[in-house]
This record gives structure tokens, C-alpha cells and sequence, in this order.
């Protein structure tokens, strides 16, 4: 391994170990405040989630009935470790959490329930709390992105990289040196796990990647803390991640631009309930719906091109079987779009699973591979679909920025929108509680300690002037 390698990763680590909120332009800071809302959003709209309530009860045995941090679908109270477990859980449910492209990663349901746990265990600030974040979004995205295309073709990015960003995240809330956060990355690295072959089954393996995710990562920041020490040279060492995890592995991206292009403000908010891979062709197939006037009976073929890793992930899934299945067949997803103009949360359950319109209009859908749009990813997630309508005309869309991309991003307004809709699903919250913690994320900059979160929209008020402004 070269110097220049041995370099990268260190660099990296000083990075994370150094960054100050006073370091953070605004467009970060303004989107950290935006992709939190949209994790708490996420995360309670897990609520009653089979997987989750096992990990609740999981908690409830082998944990402490009482403790500083939240778990946000019970509202109870216990260690910042189970909570950071539980939450990570809850937010990945529901396919509404933050991807980041070029990495393939989804950054916010590993790294909010980690910091958000231990920021409220040791009394840490907005500041603090945004901070840590970036650390662990920048740490997360040049991980995965250095892991190649290769590695996510077997591994779920956010159960491997997921574990050394939020280890990442929780080492800078804890302010630790460069050489702490070497070890720390170390210690989450040995523990980076998480296989998609959960898939083919309809197994419950993804909740429990991003559980372990949030709580290893923290492990892993507060036993390096103490002195427990890992591996160096985790990433790009002879039994490293690369080593055993990717053919592609490029070490390059792992101290790209630091501290001039932030992966925080590349990250995109999702539209769609379903697996982020189904959004580019159904943002098309909606558009050209709209375009031409279709109804979905005027539609008889739809050819979805795609790149190679949606085949990879979407393959092995053409007649779901379960709730979560359907999220990730590409031929469901596209039926919710044509019969129904959406594919929101509220569309995926077992009466859909069901419904013979939805089967029979599945099955006229066929991902295509497409060496175009395969060149353009991860970078871009390019959608296209051709469409044979009954009366034998042929029609195309094409779309280069799915909505939610930074280039096609979701106003603050849409945001709250999105919100309140998963707030409503399954009933977790109510309108005022959401809009509570909404008031809560647009000031979280300000707040000098984090708050419970089902209160702190009313501290945030309670706490203004006549003006406004946080006293």
C-alpha cells in the first residue's frame, strides 16, 4: 500500500477530528437542518413496524427502562446505544430516508439516530449536533464512494459505510483527536456488515443493518474514546474493507476536495415510498402519463431502462410477497404510477399486494439494461421508459434528475408536507406534534441543548421574542 494511500485515510480523519460548525457554510448548515426533519419524519413513520417492535422489545429485555435518549415510535426513554439502535431501525422502514448517489448510501438513518442519542445524552447543542452530522455524512459518502461499484453489488452500503459514518459522527460530538478518529474508524470498520441477500426472501436483514449501523458506529466512537484501538489502516490495508469487500476500491475519493465540496449538499431527499432505484423510471413514466394523456388502460408494455445495479437490487424481485418486496419491484412501483398517479406510503400495503389491477399491470412491466444510463451511475440516476400503448404507438421519456436530486431538489414547504404525511401514517403523531418538530429542525442551529423531541417545536416558541428570534 502506498504512502499517498496511507495518506488519504489519515487526512480524512483529521478532517472529521477538526471540523468546527464555524467551518460549515450555510447551504450545509441549512440542508443539515433539512435532512434531520426529514429522518425524524422517517423514523416515526415506522411505527408499529414488525421488524421494529422486535427491536423495541429487544431494547426493552436487555436495556435500561429509563435513560437520557428517546426512541422516537414509543417515546420511551433508555441508553443513548438502544435508542441509536431502535431509531435507525424505524427510519429505513418506510424507504423515505435521504440517499446520497455517487455512494449509494442512506446517510441520514445511520448518522441522526446516533447523534441524536448520544447528543441528548451528553447535553450537546444544535451546533454540536449539525457538526457531528456533517462529520459523519462526509465521512459515510467518501467511504462508500471509495468501496466502489463492486461492493454494493453484494453489500449494503449503509449497513458497511453507514457503520464507520456514524462512527464518524459520534467520535466528533465527543471532539476526539485525528488519531482517536483513526481508531474509531478502525473499530466501526471490523464491524461493517450487511448482505443483500435478505431480498430474494423478504427477510428483515434491513432494518437490523441500519440498527446495527447507528449503534456499532457509536460503540465504536466511545470505546475509542476510552482508548480501545483499531486498525489504521481499516479501509485500504492487506485485510482492510477493500481487501475483502470491493475489486474497485479507489482510494482517491476518500480525501476528495475536503472541505470544498461537501457530500452533506449532494444528498437527495426521496419522493417515492420504494427503493430510490425505481424513482428515475417512475418520475418518467409519470411524465409521460401527463405528457400524452394516458390513462394506465391505454398502456400495454413498458420497458423501464435502467442501470446495472437496479437489476442487481430489483432483480430477484418480479411478484412480491410482502410489503417491503413490493418496494423494491420495479414493475409494482410503476404500477402504483399508472393506476394511481403515485407510489406514496400510503399505497404500499397488503390490499395493494392484493389488488389484481395492480398484478396484472405489474406484469407488464421489463427493466432493460442500458449501457447509457449505466455509464452515468452512481454519479447520475438517469431514467427512461418506453412505452407501447395499446393502439401500437411507441412513446419515450427521459429524466436526468429525479425529483428530490439536488438538481430537482424538494422545497422546504414540500419537505413539510412530506413530513406530515409520514406523521399521519399509521397515526404517530399528530398534525401539531409534527409541526412542533418542524419548528424544532428550522431552528436547530440555535438550540443550546438538544431537547426531547416531542417537545422542543414548543421550547423553540416558548423560547422566542416578540421579533421572532431565539432568546
Amino acid at each position: 500500500m502506498s504512502e499517498d494511500t496511507r495518506d488519504a485515510t489519515r487526512e480524512l480523519a483529521e478532517f472529521l477530528a477538526n471540523l468546527d460548525f464555524a467551518d460549515l457554510p450555510e447551504a450545509v448548515v441549512a440542508r443539515s437542518e433539512e435532512l434531520f426533519l426529514d429522518w425524524v419524519a422517517s423514523a416515526v413513520a415506522g411505527k408499529a413496524a414488525r421488524p421494529v417492535a422486535a427491536l423495541e422489545r429487544f431494547a426493552a429485555t436487555m436495556g435500561p427502562a429509563t435513560g437520557p435518549s428517546e426512541i422516537l415510535v414509543s417515546r420511551r426513554r433508555t441508553s443513548p446505544w438502544f435508542a441509536a439502535l431502535v431509531n435507525a431501525a424505524s427510519s429505513h422502514v418506510v424507504e423515505q430516508d435521504d440517499v446520497h448517489n455517487g455512494s449509494v448510501l442512506h446517510p441520514g438513518t445511520v448518522i441522526f439516530p446516533a447523534v441524536l442519542a448520544a447528543g441528548q445524552s451528553i447535553g450537546a447543542s444544535g451546533a454540536d449536533l449539525i457538526t457531528a452530522a456533517a462529520a459523519g455524512y462526509e465521512a459515510g459518502v467518501r467511504i462508500g464512494e471509495f468501496l466502489g461499484r463492486s461492493h454494493y453489488r453484494v453489500f449494503h452500503t449503509t449497513g458497511t459505510a453507514g457503520t464507520l459514518a456514524a462512527a464518524a459522527a459520534v467520535a466528533r460530538l465527543l471532539n476526539v483527536d485525528a488519531d482517536t478518529m483513526l481508531h474509531t474508524l478502525g473499530n466501526a470498520g471490523t464491524q461493517a456488515a450487511g448482505l443483500w441477500e435478505f431480498l430474494r426472501e423478504g427477510a428483515d436483514s434491513k432494518q437490523l443493518h441500519t440498527a446495527k449501523a447507528a449503534a456499532d458506529g457509536m460503540l465504536s466512537a466511545y470505546l475509542a474514546a476510552d482508548g480501545f484501538t483499531g486498525a489504521h489502516r481499516i479501509l485500504t490495508g492487506a485485510q482492510g474493507l477493500a481487501a475483502g469487500m470491493s475489486v474497485d476500491a479507489d482510494p482517491a475519493r476518500l480525501a476528495d476536495r475536503l472541505g470544498r465540496r461537501w457530500a452533506l449538499t449532494e444528498t437527495s431527499f426521496k419522493f417515492h415510498a420504494s427503493c430510490r432505484h425505481t424513482h428515475p423510471a417512475a418520475d418518467a413514466l409519470y411524465l409521460l402519463m401527463r405528457r400524452e394523456g394516458l390513462a394506465c388502460r391505454d398502456i400495454a408494455r413498458v420497458e423501464a431502462h435502467v442501470h446495472q445495479a437496479a437489476i442487481d437490487v430489483l432483480g430477484p424481485v418480479t411478484a412480491p410477497n410482502t410489503v417491503h418486496q413490493a418496494k423494491f419491484c420495479m414493475g409494482f412501483v410503476l404500477a402504483l404510477i399508472a393506476v394511481r398517479g403515485h407510489a406514496a406510503v400510503e399505497d404500499f400495503n397488503d390490499a395493494a399486494l392484493r389488488d389484481p389491477v395492480l398484478a396484472d399491470w405489474r406484469r407488464r412491466v421489463v427493466m432493460v439494461y442500458d449501457p447509457q444510463i449505466d455509464a452515468a451511475y452512481p454519479r447520475r440516476w438517469l431514467g427512461q421508459v418506453k412505452v407501447t400503448t395499446d393502439d401500437g404507438r411507441s412513446l419515450e421519456m427521459r429524466v436526468d434528475a429525479p425529483k428530490g436530486d439536488p438538481d430537482n431538489p424538494l422545497t422546504r414547504s414540500e419537505l413539510e408536507d412530506k413530513a406530515l404525511r409520514l406523521a399521519a401514517f399509521r397515526q404517530a403523531l399528530t398534525p401539531d406534534e409534527m409541526h412542533d418538530i418542524i419548528e424544532l429542525a428550522w431552528n436547530l442551529r440555535h438550540l443550546q441543548s438538544i431537547p426531547t423531541i416531542f417537545s422542543g417545536g414548543a421550547a423553540v416558541r416558548a423560547g422566542k421574542d416578540a421579533t421572532g428570534a431565539l432568546r
